[in-house]
């Protein structure tokens, strides 16, 4: 299927690893113009060169900048004049109890996972409004709806994303500019893997043995019990940044492997 998107230039923020490098590489496959964002020009460096490796023909740019202050977005948008598909990926998690998260770690993370979407969708949609056409994707998570108890200052940033998704949505009426959010369930990115490796090992049971069990006790609402992989993930935000998702618009699109049991 062709999703219709070659030549437009997209912007996936915390694209070297996990689900930002799949949704790069997806767009990239598509023919889109992609700028992958990293902390550092090597970590950048080196997402490029992966893409263009299995892509040959990719066109991919890189942008170092640390998108947790709003010194690293304006760099970035001093950087990247225009951007049609704009994906606000970049994100940390913890699992830390409640007692034990400090200001300064709601402060992290409320910079980091909220504010960053924020500065870079108040830099670019203005321009996507007068081309009547642009793509803005939030990537939230299922933890924004089901909020866990283990980070639970990660749900809450999850769950402002959704609202300022939608929020945006309704200033884009009557235009072909579509904001949206994807809810990813517990994916196998690098940073979730190398979390299960240690758990695992302080266990002293296996990865897949630790898999089995967290689905049991910590997910168990999961219908696929198991971790979803980025590219899956990737496949719907592809879709949902292309011209044939128009009619999908300040939606919750749910990638969570069946995680969440409401329907609503």
């Amino acid at each position: 299927m062709d999703l219709e998107i070659k030549g437009k230039v997209a912007l996936v923020t915390g694209s070297t690893a996990g689900i930002g490098f799949a949704i790069a590489k997806r767009l990239a496959q598509e023919g889109a113009e992609v700028i992958v964002n990293g902390r550092t020009d090597e970590r950048a460096g080196e997402a490029m060169a992966k893409i263009t490796k299995e892509v040959p023909d990719a066109k991919v740019r890189g942008v170092a900048a640390d998108l947790g202050n709003a010194q690293g977005c304006e760099k970035l948008v001093s950087e990247v004049a225009r951007v049609d598909i704009l994906v606000n990926n970049v994100g940390i998690f913890e699992p830390k109890p409640f007692e034990n998260i400090s200001d300064a770690d709601w402060e992290k993370f409320f910079g980091v996972n909220v504010m960053s979407g924020v500065r870079l969708s108040r830099a670019y949609l203005s321009e996507m409004k007068k081309r009547n056409w642009g793509r803005i994707v939030f990537i939230s998570s299922e933890s924004g709806l089901q909020i866990p108890a283990e980070m639970i200052h990660y749900g809450m940033t999850k769950t402002a994303q959704l609202a300022i998704a939608r929020g945006l949505a309704e200033t884009c009426k009557a235009t072909n500019v579509t904001v949206n959010s994807v809810l990813p369930g517990p994916t196998a990115s690098e940073g979730v893997t190398e979390f299960v490796a240690d758990l695992a090992a302080q266990k002293k049971i296996s990865q897949s043995e630790f898999e089995k069990e967290f689905f049991k006790t910590a997910r168990p609402t999961s219908i696929l019990q198991r971790f979803i992989e980025p590219d899956q993930i990737a496949n719907v935000v592809a879709f949902v940044c292309s011209p044939l998702a128009s009619a999908i618009n300040g939606a919750a699109v749910r990638a969570d492997g069946g995680v969440v049991r409401s329907i609503g």
